[in-house]
């Protein structure tokens, strides 16, 4: 036997924080969408997110590329000069 699933709305009382209300509001302006809307997008959008797993912090591994021996980063002209050639100035 097949079960069919009927919507049906719900109501319920939600106690807002007075910044969540302000955006809420900006949004319905903004949009134009009934209030009811705007709340139950976010709250989808807020439910999916949560549910995503968290993604590894995006790190750096450095390592060392050294110089070949007789070079030094203290004159960036002359390392230029010994690696690319001299140019005319």
């Amino acid at each position: 036997m097949m079960l069919k699933c009927k919507h049906h709305d719900v109501r319920t009382t939600l106690t807002l924080d007075d910044d969540v209300m302000r955006l809420l509001e900006k949004e319905t302006r903004r949009t134009g969408e009934p209030f009811k809307a705007v709340v139950n997008r976010y709250l989808r959008l807020g439910l999916i997110a949560a549910r995503q797993p968290q993604q590894k912090p995006f790190t750096v591994a450095p390592r060392r590329l050294g110089l070949p021996s007789g070079l030094s980063y203290d004159n960036v002209q002359e390392l230029l000069e010994a690696i690319e050639g001299p140019r005319p100035r």
